[in-house]
């Protein structure tokens, strides 16, 4: 084969080989050093690792400043960020020790191209190792609230502040019917500005760190709108009671009673007065309305107890002392079985109850029988 190229004084063809290669040995000795380069960091790198494993798979202690500081940093990984993007705002944050480090180590364990975009926690010092494999599998910040049966949605907002997410006072203002009414059947026949007191069910929930206070507030009717079925509505209807009405009960019950076993049973205690036009007298919305007061709850908590007469005498749409009926609405969120307990009450004719003093009540069907029990467990 022969090269092109122009001809020489003897009529011979010069060959244009050597010129090309004149030409392109600048570049292509520039890649050379730069991949040379490249694979001498990154050994480097390897090399640190081989010579000292523990550094990738164990904590860097936290310098003296931080040693106190055990909360973790949160870091959003955004959707297309590259690694060394990534390695290098790590190090500064002082979550890793080295992003070369971490860096290589992502390329050796074949993790380029696959860490998840998302919101992290991570501790100042943590491990390479740890760093690498938590961004691989999207191990994103979260947290966990859990809303124990019976906490008023002052409890509830209370909680989400202590876990960092938003202040009680925005959570409770997220906590209002206008915004859900669209979504949610049940809410439509409240005030726009009326509390959702009663209808954020009461579960563990998992969150993204970064989750708005709206978001909670969604995902908890979510829960009530799958657990209080469609079915139990109608049958609820079917009893003469509204959803609302069915909540509202519930969450005395639920306040109320300790033993599973009795939540019926002082159900029909609650829904017979009620129907013969007695006062409900439930110690629970007495606790409710004084919680109103932020200096009673700063005092006392969130429910006081025990109440004293005085107490009884406070002037509010929730005291079942001074009012008949049931109150304007839930004075907590009620569990499961307290629902279905207002729902299906037990068939009996009692319309008193005391507490025994170990968690359960003593029942009457008659104020001369209930007189009896009262001065022999509340002596």
């Amino acid at each position: 084969m022969r090269w092109p190229g122009k001809l020489g004084a003897a009529g011979k063809r010069l060959s244009a080989a050597p010129r090309a290669l004149r030409q392109r040995l600048p570049s292509l000795w520039m890649s050379l050093m730069g991949a040379a380069v490249a694979l001498a960091l990154m050994g480097l790198a390897a090399w640190q690792i081989y010579l000292s494993p523990r550094a990738i798979a164990e904590p860097v202690p936290p310098p003296p400043s931080a040693g106190q500081a055990q909360r973790g940093i949160l870091v959003e990984i955004k959707e297309g960020e590259g690694v060394t993007e990534i390695a290098q705002r790590l190090e500064e944050l002082g979550i890793v020790r080295s992003g070369l480090q971490l860096r290589t180590l992502i390329a050796l364990l074949g993790y380029e191209g696959l860490l998840q975009a998302g919101t992290y926690e991570f501790r100042p010092g943590s491990s390479a190792l740890e760093v690498a494999q938590r961004l691989r599998h999207g191990r994103f910040a979260t947290v966990v609230l859990t809303v124990i049966e019976g906490w008023s949605l002052g409890q509830i907002a209370r909680r989400v502040e202590e876990l960092g997410v938003a202040s009680a006072l925005d959570f409770e203002l997220a906590a209002v019917a206008g915004p859900y009414r669209q979504r949610y059947s049940f809410l439509q026949d409240l005030p726009p500005d009326a509390s959702l007191e009663g209808y954020l069910f009461p579960a563990t929930y998992v969150f993204p760190r970064s989750v708005t206070p709206e978001e909670i507030v969604q995902a908890m009717l979510d829960k009530m709108d799958q657990e209080f079925t469609p079915e139990l509505r109608q049958e609820a209807r079917s009893k003469g009671l509204s959803m609302h009405e069915v909540l509202t009960l519930a969450s005395i019950v639920e306040r109320e009673v300790a033993t599973p076993s009795e939540r019926p049973i002082v159900a029909q205690v609650f829904l017979r007065r009620l129907r013969l036009g007695m006062p409900l007298e439930a110690d629970p919305t007495v606790q409710y309305a004084l919680a109103q007061n932020p200096a009673n709850v700063e005092r006392y908590g969130f429910w006081k107890a025990p109440l004293t007469s005085q107490d009884l005498l406070v002037d509010s749409p929730y005291n079942t002392y001074r009012r008949r009926g049931l109150p304007p609405g839930p004075i907590a969120s009620p569990g499961m079985d307290s629902i279905l307990a207002v729902i299906r009450p037990a068939d009996t004719n009692y319309l008193y109850f005391v507490a025994k003093g170990d968690g359960t009540h003593a029942f009457a069907e008659t104020l001369a029988e209930h007189l009896r029990n009262v001065a022999q467990y509340q002596r």
